[in-house]
């Protein structure tokens, strides 16, 4: 029910990996522009179309943007050894070659935005902790543009691409930069994608530009925006971020950096819950980094992994894991099976209780419509919840109560024109459920009608449950809820199934 992002990248990128990546449970593909160019992940994109068709498994696609990323510039790809105690100044003249005791960085502010004693971390990107190639420096002092400062702690820093964080600290950096506006208007539109991964999102201004932008380039006006929380800056105006973004993305590997340990948990469950109750997805990053290198998760990973989904996470996001890890299909059936186990243990009952008291009377007529489908499923122990929907909100409602099945969204094609041609919606609508925890879309044929009495003419229901019987969700005798409009009215109605 819990849904899994894999970051595609060296190691799974072959038709092969990919394709063992969609059968383990992979339904999202993110697309990491911080490092490789458009040529490369469209590469790896044509290999994920192959995949899908060979597989018969749908899968949407997510663009992460670089935003305000700090990077130190090491053009010829030196090991860098650095020593307890010494002292190294981060410049940004990027000419000056990349060493132990300079490390050119891609940011000319640095120095008016950092103070004597603030904390800068340095690792390689998508450090997963483990490594002893990250390393801790503490400011010592600023001279012009250099920043000086003391080495923590002994690392040597090995890998073509270096991230810095500073600590707390604003970085006078556009959220959406001209490279990410490139990649968007070219690749993105090109590869018409399902979801963006606004890195570094600060403020909910910084969504409102990004989704005006999108609005100019065509089909991307339907693309959908996670805001990714990386920073404090982001936690703040976390409640007016939630209010603009699609979804969320909580990116604990920088907000580790900049909360202290012990407030990271209350981060997690507060933000989680908030996008919970507004019926946002909630993805959560960096819970298996052990497996990056190892063929099992630690106790505590698997513990974490449990406690997000217990939490309410709608999908766990996996970066260095499946990007550069040596087990990327066993990461993903591994946390697959975590997260299915933890759900068995749901408290739905209490959640479904908090989310009815929380949203409050009057209801909305689609909240009523939606926590009265899951509450008939689970009265009269449904197999499946069918949905029919073309925007795909009903559905979205329905998985927001968290019903103990699974939600099969049927997405309605709807014929719309932009005064040239006459083109179906729904292929959108149906790969963006594919990041929301418990629906499984699946797109109607447009010349069936949503029901029919005639025994000649398939009717969508019947397809609808002959592919939850071809998926082995629905039996024979099973009761079925399913949530449709007739003419203005809404209908929720409980079907039992004959042999």
């Amino acid at each position: 029910m819990t849904k899994i992002v894999g970051t595609l990248g060296p190691k799974s990128r072959s038709v092969e990996a990919i394709s063992a990546c969609l059968k383990a449970g992979m339904s999202v593909a993110r697309f990491d522009f911080s490092w490789g160019d458009s040529e490369y992940h469209q590469e790896t994109l044509e290999n994920l179309k192959a995949s899908i068709k060979a597989t018969k498994k749908l899968c949407a696609v997510m663009l992460d943007t670089v935003g305000a990323e700090l990077q130190v510039v090491n053009k010829r790809e030196t090991t860098i050894s650095l020593t307890e105690d010494a002292i190294v100044t981060l410049t940004p003249h990027q000419g000056q070659e990349a060493s132990n005791e300079v490390l050119p960085i891609n940011f000319g502010g640095l120095a008016k935005a950092v103070k004597k004693g603030d904390t800068i971390f340095v690792g390689q990107y998508l450090f997963t902790g483990s490594e002893t190639t990250s390393v801790w420096l503490e400011v010592d002092q600023v001279n012009g543009d250099d920043v000086i400062c003391v080495v923590k702690n002994s690392a040597t820093l090995a890998g073509s691409m270096f991230t810095l964080h500073a600590s707390q600290v604003h970085i006078d950096m556009p959220t959406l930069t001209d490279k990410d506006k490139e990649v968007i208007s070219t690749w993105g539109v090109q590869n018409k994608i399902d979801f963006i991964s606004l890195s570094y999102t600060r403020h909910a201004e910084d969504v409102r530009e990004a989704r005006e932008f999108l609005s100019k380039l065509g089909d991307l006006s339907q693309t959908q925006i996670f805001a990714k929380i990386e920073n404090v800056e982001g936690l703040t105006h976390f409640d007016e971020i939630l209010k603009e973004a699609d979804g969320i993305i909580l990116s604990r590997g920088n907000l580790g950096i900049d909360l202290p340990p012990e407030k990271v948990f209350l981060f997690q469950k507060a933000a989680v819950h908030k996008c919970n109750m507004a019926g946002k997805p909630a993805v959560v990053t960096r819970v298996v980094d052990s497996m990056t290198d190892n063929l099992r998760p630690t106790r505590a990973e698997a513990t974490d992994v449990a406690n997000a989904v217990l939490d309410g996470t709608d999908a766990i996001l996996l970066g260095a894991e499946t990007l550069r890890g040596l087990y990327p299909v066993e990461t993903i059936s591994t946390v697959g099976k975590i997260c299915a186990e933890a759900g068995k243990v749901f408290n739905q009952d209490l959640y479904f209780k908090k989310t009815v008291k929380f949203v409050g009377e009057p209801m909305t007529h689609l909240e009523a419509i939606a926590s009265s489908a899951v509450r008939a499923a689970i009265k009269v122990k449904a197999s499946v919840i069918i949905c029919f929907t073309s925007s795909g909100r009903a559905a979205r409602l329905i998985a927001k109560y968290r019903p103990t099945m699974p939600v099969l969204s049927v997405v309605i094609p709807r014929l719309k024109t932009n005064q040239l041609k006459w083109s179906f919606t729904g292929a959108f609508e149906a790969r963006q459920s594919l990041i929301v925890r418990g629906l499984f879309p699946m797109l109607a044929d447009p010349r069936h009608p949503a029901e029919s009495n005639n025994a000649t003419n398939e009717s969508v229901l019947k397809v609808a449950l002959d592919h939850g019987k071809a998926s082995g969700v629905i039996k024979s005798h099973d009761r079925v809820v399913v949530c449709q409009k007739v003419g203005d009215a809404s209908v929720v109605k409980i079907i039992e199934l004959e042999d």
